[in-house]
Parts: C-alpha cells; structure tokens; sequence
C-alpha cells in the first residue's frame, strides 16, 4: 500500500448552513469562490480595460460582464453534457438540468463565452479582441480559485503517487494520490493569469493575448491529465480512451493549442496598424 506523507486538511466544504423559510441553505466554498470570482472581475476588468484604451458606458460593461457570466454557466453545462456524458444525459434528459449534483466544463464555458462575446461584441460594433484580451488575466484567476474549490471538496484528484506529496483524499482514504487541483491552481490559476496579464502590457497586437490564454491552457491541462484520475463516463467504458491513451479533456485540450497556434500565426502576419482598431 502507498503510504501519503500528506492528509487532506479538515476543511469542511461547506461554510455555513441555515434553513430559511423552510428550506435548509448551504453556502459551500465552491460557490462562494464563483461569486468572489465575479466580484473580482466586476471591479479588474474595468482596469485591464484602461491599458487597452476600452472606454465602456456603465450599461455596457455590466452587460459585457453578464454575457461573460451567462457564458461561464450555461456553456460549462452545456458542454459538460455534450462533450463529457452525452450517452448519459441522452437516456436520462432531466439529470441535465440537475447542476447540483456537479458537471461543469471548462471547454465548454470559454466556447460560451467566446460565441456570447462574439454576439456583443457584433452588437455594439467593438472589437471582439479589444473586450477579450483584457478579459483572459480574469478568466484565468477564476479557474484558479474554481480549482481550490476543487480541492477543498476533496473532488477531482489525481492518480496513485508515490511521490512526497501524494495526498489521502477523503474518498480515497487507503490509496494516495496526486493532489492535481493545486497543480491545476498553480498552473491555470496564477501562472497563467500572471504570464497574460503581463503579456496585456506588452503586446499591442489585438488577439495575441486572448490566444495565447487558449493554448497555454490548452498545454497545462493536456500534460495535468496525465496525473488527474479520468471520470468514470460512459464514453470510455463503451470506446476507451481516444487513439488509445488522451482524455476528452485532452483531445479538447489539444485542439486548443493547435487552433491557438494557427491564430497567432495569422495575427502576426498583420501589419500592427491594420490590428488596432
């Protein structure tokens, strides 16, 4: 038996829980880090916004920040569904609209938001680039605190380690484990929203920013799941993995990077003043 030298710490998932008219009320971390998330966006994208020379009216930015909101939501479900368990949620329809019992997608939350920013941006005639790149530093500090919600319901841990700081999660109480939420907090969260917001300051080309935050996710997340223990889905008992050994989350990772590299590339090939709006 592998022996962890590190014990999930005694954190309850939940931080409070009270009835209210009747109905018992759970505030757990999980949902409390997607409020501070948005909160945090509300009150940084106005700024990521100024170093880009974006003037929005009041009643445009909170729209633009609701459609990122709505995108998050419905796209994360959405391709949940579609991507991850669409035999499943086929023979059981109404499991769909069950998003307490969790399924939430981070493919299918940045399709949302790209096709709701394409939307708005076609709207109010601005740039799709000019509200997305500023947008990607936030984007990928709300992964960061979604993955310590993770962690924190003891949820979407890694495979067996024998490494120093393998893990004993609560639902795996006998075989330790690669604590893959902190490697994903570290590299989707602060890495990334660190390397794009400085890229933010630096790169005048619009697009490159937003691009870049596409393929390095896509490079973090393919090599992390190869330590992340794979959903029990339907998919793989029926096919197996794709050509043998990737993930969904990998092969959607994958296309990622290459769409990514294939943008950048033709980006580039633009004059710099024929970028800039």
């Amino acid at each position: 038996m592998i022996t962890a030298i590190l014990h999930f710490p005694n954190v309850s998932p939940e931080i409070a829980s009270f009835t209210l008219l009747g109905l018992h009320l759970t505030i757990r971390w999980y949902g409390f880090f997607y409020v501070l998330s948005f909160i945090l966006g509300y009150l940084l994208y106005k700024y990521n916004l100024r170093k880009r020379e974006v003037t929005l009216s009041k009643e445009h930015y909170e729209s633009a920040l609701f459609t990122i909101m709505l995108g998050v939501i419905l796209g994360g479900r959405i391709g949940y569904v579609i991507f991850y368990n669409l035999l499943y949620y086929l023979q059981h329809p109404l499991a769909i609209f069950a998003v307490w019992e969790g399924g939430m997608s981070f493919h299918g939350g940045a399709l949302g938001v790209i096709i709701g920013g394409l939307i708005y941006s076609r709207r109010t005639k601005i740039s799709f680039y000019k509200l997305a790149d500023p947008a990607v530093p936030i984007v990928a500090m709300g992964l960061g605190f979604g993955r310590l919600g993770n962690f924190i319901n003891g949820e979407l841990y890694g495979r067996a380690s024998n490494l120093p700081w393998a893990m004993l999660f609560p639902d795996s109480p006998n075989v330790a484990r690669h604590p893959s939420q902190l490697y994903e907090l570290f590299l989707e969260g602060i890495v990334l929203a660190t390397v794009t917001q400085f890229l933010l300051g630096k790169i005048k080309k619009e697009g490159i920013v937003f691009w870049s935050f596409i393929g390095l996710y896509g490079v973090f997340r393919f090599l992390i799941e190869f330590v992340r223990e794979p959903d029990s889905l339907d998919f793989y008992h029926k096919f197996g993995f794709i050509f043998g050994f990737m993930t969904i989350g990998q092969f959607l990772s994958l296309l990622m990077l290459l769409l990514s590299g294939y943008a950048v590339w033709r980006i580039n090939r633009k004059p710099l003043e024929n970028s800039v709006a």
